[in-house]
């Protein structure tokens, strides 16, 4: 190498390792625009004020790729990234953001998961999990008004984005509190090193838009499994294209299956051995009276009038198997509105699933000399009638909106699939079959669609804490799409939680939160 050459690289790697350095900001490595932006965007950070303060172009994150600035630093493992985020100012698109982010790569198209801001106060977990996928969102139930000082500028609040394992959920804390677990919450893989980091789009591909990040924490968690607390989340995904989920009510500990009310107003779900209501827009809950039904279960549903309700309920004593006392679950009908339980089913266990069209019978579970079959029997009263006999588990049974079939699914082949009969039990046959385990399918009321329970296909039964997906079918050309994908199965949709305009499906998703 000539002394020229020599000097000549010598001269570049300096000026490369330079420029490094004065690309570097705070606490973060580099700091860049990601995508094709019109404006170049800059990122500073004030120590006194501990700030870091970004303005960024960009048509958009969203879709299948991004373009705004990030400043960013590599990590690995379980982290947290915590901020006060406020826009410089109120004006501008409605839809520009502030995020903290994880991202797998500085591409365009890049797998991440963040918390996004925008300009309207809107605040969701964003998230792409595939490379060049389509951007999808959890949106949170906090309400933007908390957002915006009453004459100037928004009122910064504290966010933090956790990763830890394959999941990575939002915590929201009001001004100079400490976040707290918001409810939305997604599996995304970032395995090895990812980016951390902090950026702004102005979702106007003419405009730069500016955001500050002031007491910005980055560092890395030890897991403490044993420090771990189970939360509930009630959620809502709707039918279209990114199947967008918006988060209805969130809590520690378990609740379970979600019906929704027939005109669309609010929601129950069972909660240590007790219904409650809550309002379809979120709100707090309250306990619906069921007399003397305490040990309810999570197998229950709302008539197709609307006028009465079906519950699945352990308080009363019955006889196991071996002739000994026990409390197995039986199945009741009430009011709407609470009262005085009627006992429909004399044989137990048993566990509703379905109502007829014309509210004059139900179709349930039940478990009878070792086996469980589906059963019909009179809500005026009267005699259980067997439906399937063949062996394995039969669970699930729903009417189909116009009352000529049943659906219910079985493991009569091997592994759970979804099937469906005459409401008299006749013409017995498999809907689909797939290599997954399915559970719990619901029609909508139109007829249209169907949502079912899918665990991967090493998982028996229907147990709790598992990955699943929440799947729908065409039921005109049977095509099948993912709907969500989330941490649940137990307790997520066991029972019919379709919107009454066919829209909807609520469902719980679960989270352990350190």
């Amino acid at each position: 190498m000539s002394r020229t050459t020599a000097a000549v690289l010598s001269f570049f790697l300096l000026a490369t390792g330079f420029a490094s350095t004065q690309n570097a900001v705070g606490s973060f490595e580099n700091h860049s625009d990601v995508g094709t932006v019109l404006h170049a965007g800059t990122a500073t950070y004030d120590p006194a004020k501990q700030t870091y303060n970004l303005t960024g172009s960009g048509e958009n994150m969203w879709s299948t790729q991004d373009a705004f600035q990030f400043a960013w630093k590599k990590v690995s493992g379980d982290v947290e990234l915590t901020a006060d985020i406020a826009f410089a100012n109120s004006s501008g698109n409605p839809h520009k953001k502030a995020v903290l982010i994880f991202r797998r790569s500085l591409d365009t198209d890049s797998v991440y998961v963040d918390v996004t801001v925008h300009g309207s106060g809107l605040v969701a977990l964003q998230y792409r999990d595939q490379t060049g996928a389509i951007t999808r969102e959890i949106q949170s139930n906090t309400s933007p008004g908390f957002y915006r000082f009453p004459r100037s500028g928004l009122l910064p609040r504290r966010f933090r984005l956790t990763r830890k394992g394959n999941d990575v959920y939002l915590s929201i804390a009001e001004p100079h509190g400490a976040p707290g677990y918001d409810g939305e919450s997604i599996r995304i893989p970032l395995e090895g090193q990812f980016y951390a980091g902090i950026g702004v789009c102005s979702h106007d591909k003419d405009a730069v838009e500016q955001a500050s990040f002031a007491n910005v924490e980055l560092k890395s968690l030890t897991p403490s499994p044993e420090k771990s607390v189970l939360y509930s989340t009630l959620e809502t995904v709707v039918m279209n294209s990114t199947s967008d989920r918006q988060v209805v009510y969130v809590a520690p500990g378990r609740f379970e299956a979600p019906n929704w009310s027939r005109d669309g107003s609010y929601l129950l779900f069972n909660r240590n051995g007790h219904l409650e209501k809550i309002p379809a827009a979120g709100g707090n809950p309250e306990v619906l009276n069921t007399g003397s039904a305490t040990h309810l279960n999570n197998d229950h549903g709302i008539s197709p009038d609307g006028t009465m309700l079906a519950i699945s309920d352990n308080t009363a004593e019955t006889k196991s198997a071996d002739g000994k006392p026990a409390h197995d679950s039986l199945v009741y009908v009430l009011p709407i509105a609470g009262g005085t339980p009627k006992r429909l089913t004399q044989n137990a266990p048993s566990y509703w699933h379905g109502w007829s069209p014309d509210e004059k019978t139900v179709a349930f579970v039940g478990q009878r000399n070792g086996d469980f079959d589906i059963y019909t029997i009179p809500v005026a009263g009267g005699d259980e009638t067997r439906l399937t006999t063949a062996k394995g588990l039969d669970d699930g049974p729903e009417y189909s909106p116009d009352g000529q079939y049943i659906y219910f699914n079985s493991e009569r082949t091997g592994h759970m699939q979804i099937w469906r009969m005459k409401a008299d039990g006749s013409e017995q046959e498999q809907v689909f079959t797939d290599d997954y385990n399915n559970w719990f399918p619901h029609i909508s009321p139109d007829g249209k669609w169907m949502v079912l329970l899918t665990y991967e296909k090493d998982v028996t039964g229907h147990p709790e804490n598992k990955d699943v997906m929440l799947r729908l079918m065409n039921m005109d050309d049977k095509k099948i799409t993912v709907l969500a994908k989330l941490f649940g199965g137990q307790g997520t949709i066991n029972v019919p939680s379709w919107s009454p305009d066919s829209k909807s499906v609520a469902f719980v998703s679960y989270q352990f939160i350190q």
